[in-house]
């Protein structure tokens, strides 16, 4: 009883946490419970800003937005309190039941069975990928192109009914089933093939990709692992005490996996595990940006740091800092503009020290983009489009007049020209400030643009999952320029002279010295190749990693370098970061906390 109970215990990771080990336990880097929720088993979390979710079995999802301190219900219109999966997706939350997926657009203050279909469905698992979401239920998998108002089967080949997890990995889709093993889809589901050739346990809780490693734990086989693709697996236990896996997570070259008998690390790509108990810290590095001699550094839980000594030293720079969720960055003078995830806009006029919140105007909060253009500050918002100040963001107005994707993950200046890149609407142009917009997308086949970067007269394009585009004529036309480039997934790019580079989530940093036509990797010293920003001053790159740190190189990316000195960031199912905790949801025992500096 107790196994096909535990089978449904799915941890969806939705923040994954790396950590370090550190050398002894201090009373402040210890775990402590946290005033609930007490809803017994935890079973997945969610953030979005400053609201904590955690979904429980039995108990519905509680809310926490004081660092998980205090805890409430917001089960208003849940009728089903088994709640197996979270996921956010714009301004919408989506939590899947043991009855169907529900909807709430208010920060869950209510929540709406949003189909009939799956109303009678358990959904053990969400994921958004770009304008579609993927459901695995009990019955297999959904899917809806229209922000869930509608789903459809997409279970073509697919044997086993019940879909623990979903990754996708490029044009790939992964489905860990409950007793089928893995399958594989390469067309958005319509059609998925069984991948298990060395799988000797079929009960996948939950699966993780690592560069091109999938890893996938299993309930009493321990982890697996492939690296071509899911077409062989093999068994990555040595160490590993305990093989009822029901989550992993990946960070850089650190793996872990959480267990019913604590959580496991394996640094050398699952080849050995060691237990890790409770003392340990992490970095997450989102953002970079350079004024002078001071280097900002954006952070996911531990605000913005600065380093005026070419990254050797850094000292958190957070007072006043409401939101320490930092995604992007905007240099005007003296002026340093924050945007954030949830909290919209800060302020410093002197270099950190201090912020100010600068949000009148400002409807949407979550600032994925900031540029500056002579007078002008633009922010881009995920979900709420452009917004403009004129008054350096004493107040703000919408400036979106044509723009049909209001999803902006990237904002660029060429002279008089603007360009917003956009999640799934590819690249918009405006020549008049953002009074209007027009679509510039005639070769881009990949409309998922996160970052743009204009050097001279041309303008390069990172795309998530299509690599790198080119336009020599204001974005009118666009070509791909991929060549030697082994990852498509770019998550920034950054311009020095003749020289162009790429950072990537597994592979690294790449350089084209020839305006895109060719890429080769850069990643001597490198310790971690989960690269999130990037950024040149002078003659020094520095590149923020995902669980690594940051690392900075003086010749042109030939050989790098740690520069993050002072940057710091028991049945367990689950873990997330936000602010300052580190979260852990355990069996029975509600929710757990310690800080994560």
């Amino acid at each position: 009883m107790k196994k096909i109970y535990l089978s449904l215990l799915l941890v969806p990771l939705l923040l994954l946490v790396a950590f370090l080990l550190v050398p002894k336990k201090t009373p402040s880097e210890s775990w402590v419970q946290t005033n609930g929720p007490y809803g017994g088993y935890i079973h997945c979390f969610a953030i979005e800003g400053k609201n904590i979710y955690a979904g429980t079995e039995g108990s519905g999802i509680f809310l926490s937005n004081d660092g998980g301190t205090s805890w409430n219900e917001i089960n208003s219109g849940l009728t089903n309190k088994n709640v197996y999966s979270l996921a956010v997706g714009g301004t919408n939350i989506f939590a899947g039941t043991g009855s169907g997926v529900y909807i709430s657009s208010n920060n869950g203050e209510s929540w709406e069975l949003i189909d009939s279909e799956l109303s009678y469905t358990i959904v053990l698992s969400l994921v958004i990928n770009g304008t579609d979401i993927l459901a695995g239920t009990s019955s297999g998998v959904y899917l809806s192109a229209d922000n869930g108002t509608s789903w459809r089967g997409v279970n073509t080949g697919l044997t086993s009914a019940n879909v623990n997890s979903i990754v996708i990995s490029g044009a790939n889709i992964f489905a860990g089933t409950q007793d089928g093993g893995i399958f594989l889809s390469t067309d958005n589901g319509s059609n998925w093939s069984p991948v298990n050739s060395g799988l000797t346990n079929p009960h996948i809780n939950y699966l993780a990709i690592s560069g091109t490693t999938i890893f996938a734990g299993s309930y009493g086989g321990g982890v697996y692992l492939s690296d071509n693709n899911g077409k062989s697996w093999k068994a990555a236990n040595k160490g590993l005490t305990n093989k009822y896996v029901n989550t992993i997570a990946v960070s850089g070259t650190n793996i872990f996996s959480g267990t019913e008998d604590g959580i496991f690390l394996s640094s050398d790509n699952g080849k050995s595990w060691s237990g890790v108990g409770s003392d340990m810290t992490n970095n997450y590095i989102f953002t970079l940006a350079v004024s002078g001699a001071s280097i900002f550094a954006g952070t996911n839980g531990g605000g913005v740091y600065l380093s005026t000594d070419s990254g050797t030293n850094w000292d958190a720079i957070n007072s006043g800092m409401t939101n320490t969720h930092v995604g992007s960055f905007a240099m005007k003078g003296t002026s340093v503009f924050a945007g954030t995830n949830g909290a919209g806009v800060f302020h410093s006029v002197n270099n950190g020290e201090s912020w100010k919140e600068i949000n009148s105007g400002l409807t949407n909060p979550y600032v994925f983009s900031i540029a500056v253009s002579g007078s002008n500050i633009f922010a881009g918002t995920n979900g709420g489009g452009v917004f403009l100040s004129t008054d350096n963001g004493s107040s703000w107005r919408e400036a979106n007049s044509g723009l049909t994707n209001e999803y902006i993950y990237s904002l660029t200046i060429s002279g008089s020209n603007l360009f917003a890149g956009t999640l799934g609407g590819g690249v918009f142009l405006s020549t008049n400030n953002g009074t209007s917009w027009c679509p510039v997308n005639s070769g881009l086949t990949n409309p998922y643009v996160g970052s743009l970067v204009v050097s001279g007269s041309n303008i390069f394009a990172g795309t998530f999952g299509g690599g790198v585009f080119l336009s020599t004529d204001n974005g009118a036309s666009w070509s791909a320029v991929n060549s030697g480039l082994t990852n498509t997934q770019i998550f920034s790019l950054a311009v020095d002279g003749t020289n162009l580079y790429a950072a990537t989530p597994g592979d690294g940093v790449f350089i084209s010295t020839d305006n895109g036509t060719s890429w080769r990797p850069i990643n001597s010293g490198l310790t971690s190749t989960q690269i999130d920003s990037l950024v040149v001053r002078g003659t020094t790159i520095f590149a923020g990693t995902y669980g690594g740190g940051v690392f900075h190189s003086t010749n042109n990316g030939t050989g790098w370098s740690e520069a993050d000195s002072g940057l710091s960031n028991i049945d367990v199912y689950s873990f997330c970061i936000s602010d300052t905790n580190v979260f852990a949801g355990t069996n029975g025992w509600g929710v757990w906390k310690r800080p994560s500096n």
